[in-house]
């Protein structure tokens, strides 16, 4: 019986992928439509992800030829969702994008916004590479956002917008960080400057108020002797700004070490000049 069992199964297998090839080449639309329906419909049910790829080849003919027809809404739902299904991200995000424009008044328009700016949030990459697919997905979501205010995805579009902020801050950080760290103290404390300015509610807020101070602590003892009073009082004014906000910080005894000996150096130079 087992054997039967199988040999049975393999036969409605052939037949199910004979029949498929047979569909898949012919012209008739309505078959294309009615196939790649049911094989999507099943790849979501059973989380087949063959069965979507099927799917996706047949609507690939077909969705074009519906467009402006009753079942084109359907359609170009199906079609978005099968490439989100199926994490080809680039198409989705572009389909979801589509469908919105085409089908304003669906009642699928609301997922369609999110799923698009969900499309280009996955495919936002490292915080190191080119930012452009992470700007997109903010507007989307800002977009989405502002559409629906009590929507369904409210809650995770916030998440992913403050998951984005993040790595652009961070993309930026790291650009201040680098000119620390190649020793360009001057262009380090402008770049710390530029993201304080722009990016006040940044986790790495506490870091940039303290490598400005760094950066203008081995700009002024590093500098020639007739500019180290000058750029020291300047380090002196950008502890005073960490300790204004971050008495407590991570960074706070070490940026008192250098408070130490900013004053050290400071009245060594007073008393040098006084003798």
């Amino acid at each position: 019986m087992r054997n039967l069992f199988f040999v049975l199964l393999a036969v409605l297998t052939l037949s199910a992928c004979s029949q498929y090839q047979k569909v898949l080449k012919e012209d008739d639309i309505k078959a294309k439509y009615e196939m790649a329906d049911s094989l999507y419909t099943q790849g979501i049910r059973e989380d087949k992800k063959g069965k979507l790829k099927k799917s996706l080849r047949l609507l690939d003919q077909i969705v074009p030829q519906y467009r402006g027809k009753p079942q084109g809404e359907r359609l170009a739902y199906i079609y978005s969702n099968t490439y989100y299904e199926l994490e080809s991200y680039f198409d989705s995000g572009y389909q979801f994008e589509r469908f919105t424009k085409a089908y304003p008044r669906s009642e699928k328009t609301e997922e369609a916004f999110y799923k698009s700016a969900k499309s280009y949030y996955e495919v936002s990459p490292r915080y190191s590479l080119d930012q452009t697919e992470t700007y997109k997905a903010i507007n989307k979501f800002q977009e989405y956002i502002s559409r629906y205010p009590d929507g369904e995805y409210i809650g995770d579009a916030n998440e992913y917008v403050g998951d984005l902020r993040d790595k652009l801050d961070k993309k930026a950080y790291e650009i201040a960080k680098q000119y620390h760290h190649i020793e360009d103290y001057k262009a380090a404390i402008a770049a710390f400057n530029n993201f304080i300015e722009n990016n006040p509610g940044s986790a790495y807020i506490e870091k940039a108020y303290f490598y400005k101070l760094d950066s203008a602590y081995l700009l002024a003892i590093n500098s020639y002797a007739q500019l180290v009073p000058e750029r020291l009082r300047t380090a002196r004014e950008y502890y005073e700004d960490y300790m204004k906000y971050y008495s407590e910080g991570e960074h706070a005894e070490l940026a008192k070490e250098h408070s130490a000996d900013i004053e050290e150096r400071l009245q060594t130079n007073n008393t040098n000049s006084n003798s």
